[in-house]
């Protein structure tokens, strides 16, 4: 049975200096009131145009992005790699409305698959449809996209348009491409493009992927009815398993508009079904890739069991976990070391562009406190482990 509990092997890519660091950063987050105000602080500095950057760079920045561009990640790669961990290089910047800022970052998505082609240590690429399209014409497509007025039908075409251009470039340059799942308000939207490129992409082997959130209850079913589908239309499938990443949320939208929450009634049914998701995965796997999205040690062990169990290789190309670089080090360095696939998701963009891509971590290590508190324990156990 694996163990996530030696520090050697987790931390063994930090310095002292790093592990301090990381310490202090996680002490800081474990405070919900010091979040809040590093927030409002952190917002109003930019939007003033105080120098500020460098602060953020060094601290927040430096634990959970890779560099302000691709060439400049590339260096987080190279460590990574170094112990058997693999990269994927998310394009993190979010809140565009112009169609100029979505080509730019179609192009962007695209630069980060051609250099994955070229680097063994990139084994996929990734992005998120809300980062290419407005909100809103998701939102108004999700129930359905035909009878749509022509203004809202021209916006859908172009969303397709970037989409497909996106996938053909993973395709041809024989990358794997994870598509972030969302809201549930435009996940109809997202699983029908995604299942669109799938059924044109996938007939040779799993190149693009969806992403199954398990914190909600129907999501199950879901992966279910995606297997059995793509087992009939003759085509592979990809899928990303995650817990999910909108609880609050979702709820709280349930909760004012009148209907019922979409979300697990609580965490040992999402744990559950997360789990059950696993095991249908890999009773499947002739027909269909696994990326296991988790910082959850025992969905992780999990995983490890059933790859024993259906006697599957440690290394088979098929399976992978993957992490959030800056945290659950633990995790991922330890599976490395047991030759299991691995790829931390390391976010990179300009410092102003991914600031809510890393308010939004600081808020969840405040939120889930086991994580933070799990961190924090860790890190300690190593500091006083190099001490003696």
């Amino acid at each position: 049975m694996i163990s996530f509990d030696n520090t050697k092997i987790a931390f063994r890519s930090k310095s002292s200096r790093d592990l301090k660091r990381t310490y202090r950063l996680f002490k800081l987050v474990s405070n919900p009131k010091a979040v809040k105000l590093g927030q409002w602080l952190t917002k109003v500095a930019l939007n003033f145009h105080l120098p500020v950057k460098w602060i953020i760079k060094k601290t927040i920045f430096k634990q959970f992005c890779g560099g302000e561009s691709i060439t400049e990640s590339l260096r987080v790669v190279d460590k990574l790699a170094d112990y058997g961990v693999s990269t994927i290089l998310d394009y993190s910047v979010e809140g565009k409305i112009k169609e100029e800022d979505f080509d730019q970052t179609v192009n962007e998505i695209i630069a980060t698959i051609e250099v994955a082609k070229k680097n063994p240590n990139i084994p996929f690429a990734v992005f998120k449809i809300t980062g290419i399209c407005l909100f809103e014409v998701l939102e108004s497509t999700n129930e359905s996209c035909k009878h749509l007025e022509p203004e809202l039908q021209d916006k859908y075409d172009k969303l397709l348009e970037r989409v497909n251009k996106i996938c053909c470039a993973a395709y041809e340059n024989n990358v794997p491409l994870f598509i972030d799942a969302e809201e549930t308000w435009i996940q109809n939207t997202i699983d029908r493009i995604v299942k669109q490129m799938s059924i044109k992409y996938n007939k040779q082997k799993a190149i693009i992927f969806n992403t199954v959130q398990l914190y909600r209850h129907d999501k199950l079913k879901f992966l279910n009815t995606e297997i059995n589908d793509a087992k009939l239309g003759g085509y592979f499938l990809g899928m990303k398993l995650v817990r999910g990443a909108y609880m609050e949320k979702e709820r709280k939208r349930a909760q004012l508009m009148g209907y019922p929450s979409p979300i697990q009634a609580n965490k040992e049914l999402c744990d559950k079904d997360f789990d059950s998701g696993l095991r249908i995965v890999l009773e499947n796997i002739e027909h269909v890739a696994l990326c296991s999205g988790t910082h959850n040690e025992m969905s992780s062990k999990k995983l490890v069991e059933l790859i024993k169990e259906f006697n599957i290789q440690k290394h088979d190309s098929r399976i992978y976990f993957a992490q959030l670089y800056g945290m659950s080090d633990h995790i991922s360095f330890n599976l490395a070391d047991n030759n299991y696939n691995v790829a931390k998701y390391v976010p990179y963009g300009p410092i102003k562009e991914v600031v809510p891509y890393l308010i939004r971590r600081a808020e969840e290590n405040t939120s889930v406190a086991g994580q933070t508190s799990r961190e924090l324990t860790l890190i300690m156990k190593e500091r006083k482990r190099r001490r003696l």
